[in-house]
C-alpha cells in the first residue's frame, strides 16, 4: 500500500478529525466529575426501578442545590441511577438513602463516594502534572532514541511529530467523552485520566515502532563516504557523510508497510479485550473501555497514516529550504565575482 503517495488524503482526514474534535470541545463544556469538583455520588439499584423523573423529584425535594441523576446498570444487571449531589453529612446521606429506597422495589445503595472540594482541586492539579510529565518524558525519550539519525531529518523532528500524533490521539477520546457527557451524562473523573495516560503510552509505542523501522532502513539503504583532511597541527581528521541509496519517501513507505500488519493485529486484539470489558463489565468500566477503544483506533491511525506522512512532508520542506539556500548562495557568489 502506497501510503506516502496518498499522504495528502490521510493528512486531510486527520486534520478534519482534529478540527472536529476541537470544535466539539469549544462548543460543549466538559462535565467534570466529583473527583475534580468535589461532592457526593450515590448509586442505587432496584429490582423494578422507578422513572427517572421520580428520582429527580425526590432528590430535588431535599433542597440541596444542584443535582444530577442518570441511569445506570448495577450488579446482577439491575437497573438503577447515579445521583450526584454536593458533599453530604452522615445525616444527609441517610436522608437521601431513605428517600430513594422508598421509590422502587427492593432498592439497594451499592455505592457512595464523597470527595471534598479541596481534594478535588488537588486531584485536578495532579492530573494536569501527570499528563504534562508524560509528554515531556516522551519527547526526551524519542530525541535520545533517534539521536544518531541526522539525515535527511533531524532527531528532534521525530519527537515533534510524535507529539503532533499524540495530540490527535488525545483529542479524539476527549471529544467522545464530551459527546457521552451530553448524551449519557458521563463525567470526567480519575478513571478518564487513567484512560488518557494509557492511550498516550499505547500510541507512542506504536509510533516509535514505525519510526524505529524507518531508522533501521535508513541505516540499511545508505552509503558512507569518508573524507580525510589535516588540521594546522598535521593531525588527520576523518569526516563521514552518508547518501541514501533509495529515496527517503520510498524508505518510509517500505518501513510503514513492513510494520502495518503488526500494528493492525496488535490493535485488533486490544480492541477484542476492551470490547469484552465494555459489553461484559459493569457500568463503571464501560465508559473507561469505550474511551480506550477510541484512543486505540485513533492511535493506530495516527501511527500509520499521520506520523509517517508528516515525516516525509517535513523532509520535503527541509529539502526545499536547503535547495533555496544553496541557490541563493550561488547567486551571491556569482554577483560578488562579477563586481
Amino acid at each position: 500500500m502506497d501510503i506516502i503517495k496518498h499522504k495528502q488524503i490521510f493528512l486531510g482526514i486527520g486534520a478534519a478529525v482534529v478540527l472536529g474534535s476541537v470544535g466539539i470541545l469549544l462548543a460543549v463544556e466538559l462535565r467534570l466529575g466529583i473527583d475534580f469538583t468535589g461532592g457526593a455520588l450515590t448509586e442505587v439499584v432496584y429490582t423494578e426501578a422507578p422513572a427517572q423523573s421520580e428520582v429527580e423529584s425526590a432528590v430535588a425535594s431535599l433542597d440541596w442545590g444542584g443535582i444530577s441523576v442518570r441511569e445506570t446498570r448495577g450488579a446482577e444487571n439491575r437497573d438503577g441511577y447515579m445521583i450526584r449531589t454536593r458533599d453530604l453529612t452522615d445525616a444527609e446521606r441517610q436522608e437521601l438513602t431513605d428517600a430513594i429506597l422508598a421509590l422502587g422495589m427492593e432498592g439497594e445503595v451499592t455505592r457512595f463516594t464523597s470527595i471534598g472540594p479541596v481534594i478535588g482541586a488537588e486531584l485536578a492539579e495532579k492530573a494536569k502534572w501527570a499528563i504534562a510529565g508524560i509528554v515531556i518524558v516522551i519527547i526526551l525519550y524519542v530525541a535520545i532514541a533517534f539521536a544518531r539519525v541526522g539525515y535527511p531529518v533531524r532527531s528532534w523532528a521525530y519527537g515533534g511529530i510524535t507529539i503532533v500524533a499524540l495530540i490527535h490521539d488525545i483529542l479524539v477520546p476527549t471529544a467522545l467523552m464530551v459527546v457521552l457527557g451530553v448524551t449519557m451524562g458521563a463525567e470526567i473523573d480519575v478513571l478518564f485520566v487513567t484512560a488518557i495516560l494509557a492511550v498516550l503510552g499505547y500510541s507512542v509505542n506504536d509510533t516509535i515502532v514505525v519510526f524505529d523501522r524507518v531508522r533501521e532502513n535508513l541505516h540499511k539503504y545508505r552509503t558512507a563516504h569518508v573524507t580525510e583532511s589535516k588540521d594546522i597541527t598535521g593531525v588527520v581528521q576523518k569526516e563521514t557523510t552518508y547518501t541514501l541509496d533509495r529515496p527517503f519517501t520510498e524508505i518510509v513507505n517500505t518501513s510503514v508497510n513492513q510494520v502495518m500488519t503488526r500494528s493492525i493485529n496488535t490493535s485488533f486484539t486490544t480492541l477484542l479485550a476492551l470490547g469484552a470489558l465494555f459489553f461484559l463489565g459493569g457500568s463503571t468500566t464501560q465508559i473507561f473501555a469505550l474511551i480506550l477503544m477510541a484512543g486505540v483506533v485513533a492511535g493506530t491511525y495516527s501511527s500509520i497514516f499521520l506520523a509517517s506522512p508528516l515525516l516525509v512532508l517535513y523532509a520535503e520542506k527541509v529539502a526545499k529550504i536547503d535547495v533555496h539556500t544553496a541557490t541563493t548562495e550561488v547567486k551571491d557568489s556569482t554577483a560578488t565575482k562579477t563586481a
